[in-house]
């Protein structure tokens, strides 16, 4: 089974590079892992995918439990055109009280339960036949001795009669199906009749002669080891299974369903059975009640986050089995030990730096490229008060695998990154928006990068309706922190009602709408616990 590995909801270039550097190297360990995102690359992210020439990863939508991840029966399929047989005789081997009926193309065309095999068993019609000639060979284990048509449709006659009698009293048709043993006149009189077929029980032969007349006259022939009785009532029960009464339109399930939508389906319905189909409308198999808690959890590895609020929808049911991250240790558990490395470093690819070097694996260059570009971003450019000698150091050692001079490819990176340009108010808010918690209330704060500030400062009021929007949901701060990299502090907006608590928390003597702060240019170590500070005190 493959591990997903993905950064926080908003990613930015170290959640992803992160993500993607980190896959690598253990798949060089021999494991398999794929890079994942939850949601849309930000342009400075997207230069550097395309700077060093790598594939985007693909999106994730959550981690939620699929009814393709429950254990349902697979085998649990059986064609339209089978036997009551071989459906009586799965659903005997496989313990199963329904079986999906599909055709040719494996399209589900139906539901057949044990009851309604029973209900024909009992009280069903035990004189026609409508089926193949393969399905009466094989309910009879039979030996075919001419086969003439591949389909037999028939009344069902037991030769029990003498001959004399049996001749004057029956009269034969084209539409008779006769079960009959060695009983030459009867079996001459059968064929001179052109019978659809004749069943030979008791593995008796039949004579060259009447074998001449029978293909002459087109007469199937079956021998079955059986006799007559069990022989007739097997030829009944090669009938087709779809013959019998089935449901055409059973509830069904899409492979791709998650499970607790299923479970409030099945509470609401309350059948057993339910037909797994994927998006083509193929039957997968059959997904009983019971076997709802039996399901494997999607592997995950966490980059760059460790919280449930900033985690891929679902985090809850997946199974998380390693965290790599620099942030402050969030609200997030596991049911089993995991690996768990934290350190107070600038960016998470400064500790997959340090693992690469640990486990003596060569980076190639794109990766070191991704990398660096991530310690860039997240020190901006070894701006931030986050920045360590150890980010400083492993920056300096991936720029030469990448090829690159740190100060010149760090502008072209920013530079990228800065533009706003066709972006809307509610994207760029979004773009890198966390949530904290506070108590029972919540903290949210965004920052984008960029030397545009006046594009934002034209749209003002935009951007404080959208953020006051936004803390309706429970929200006692939304701030957007708009950060210019290379005069080294950012501008500040926020919603209505947070105007004390921004000027408290950054102990400004006069707080206004984009309101600018020199030096403050990161999230973790300056604008959250400054934040967290305040509204600590007042909740």
């Amino acid at each position: 089974m493959q591990t997903f590995i993905f950064g926080h909801r908003n990613p930015d270039t170290d959640s992803v590079c992160a993500s993607m550097a980190l896959s690598y190297l253990l798949n060089e360990m021999g494991k398999n892992t794929v890079p994942k995102v939850l949601g849309h690359l930000s342009n400075e992210t997207k230069f550097v995918m395309d700077y060093f020439k790598v594939k985007e990863p693909d999106y994730l939508n959550d981690t939620k439990v699929r009814i393709k991840d429950i254990k349902y029966n697979k085998k649990a399929i059986i064609n339209e055109n089978s036997s009551i047989f071989s459906a009586f005789s799965f659903m005997q081997r496989e313990g199963a009280t329904a079986l999906p009926l599909v055709d040719d193309y494996k399209k589900l065309t139906g539901l057949v339960t044990l009851k309604e095999v029973a209900k024909f068993l009992i009280a069903g019609d035990k004189e026609k036949v409508d089926t193949s000639f393969a399905n009466i060979v094989s309910c009879l284990e039979g030996k075919s001795v001419l086969c003439c048509d591949e389909w037999i449709k028939g009344n069902v006659i037991v030769a029990s009669y003498q001959a004399k009698t049996f001749q004057e009293e029956v009269q034969l048709t084209s539409k008779n199906i006769l079960i009959v043993g060695d009983r030459y006149k009867i079996l001459d009189y059968a064929i001179e009749s052109k019978v659809k077929l004749i069943v030979l029980t008791g593995n008796h032969e039949l004579t060259s002669k009447l074998l001449k007349k029978a293909i002459k006259n087109k007469v199937n022939i079956i021998v079955s080891k059986f006799g007559s009785l069990e022989s007739a009532n097997k030829v009944i029960l090669s009938n087709r299974i779809k013959s019998i009464n089935i449901n055409t339109k059973p509830i069904i399930v899409n492979n791709k369903d998650y499970r607790t939508d299923f479970l409030s389906l099945a509470n609401s319905v309350g059948h057993t059975n339910y037909p797994v189909v994927n998006n083509k409308g193929e039957c997968l198999g059959l997904l009983k009640v019971t076997s709802i808690d039996n399901y494997n959890k999607q592997k995950v590895i966490l980059v760059d986050h460790n919280s449930l609020a900033q985690s891929a929808i679902g985090i809850e049911e997946a199974n998380i089995t390693e965290i790599i991250d620099h942030h402050n240790l969030g609200a997030i558990g596991t049911n089993t030990p995991i690996n768990f490395r934290s350190m107070p470093v600038g960016c998470t690819c400064t500790i997959i730096y340090n693992m690469f070097v640990e486990r003596k694996i060569a980076i190639p260059k794109n990766i070191a490229g991704l990398m660096l570009s991530a310690i860039l971003s997240d020190t901006l450019i070894f701006k931030s008060p986050t920045t360590t000698e150890e980010d400083i150091f492993a920056a300096t050692k991936l720029a030469k695998i990448a090829k690159v001079y740190i100060d010149e490819y760090g502008y072209q990176m920013f530079k990228a990154a800065s533009s706003i340009k066709g972006m809307s108010v509610n994207d760029l808010i979004n773009q890198d928006f966390k949530s904290y918690s506070v108590g029972n209330n919540m903290l949210g704060i965004s920052q984008v990068m960029t030397m545009d500030f006046n594009e934002i400062e034209a749209e003002m009021d935009k951007y404080i309706a959208k953020l006051d929007e936004l803390s309706s949901n429970n929200y006692l701060c939304c701030a957007l922190f708009i950060t210019d990299v290379y005069k080294n502090g950012s501008y500040v907006i926020y919603n209505s009602g947070a105007k004390d608590i921004i000027g408290d928390a950054f102990n400004l003597k006069e707080s206004y709408e984009g309101v600018y702060i020199a030096d403050l240019v990161s999230r973790k170590k300056q604008m959250l616990p400054a934040l967290l500070e305040v509204l600590q005190k007042r909740v």
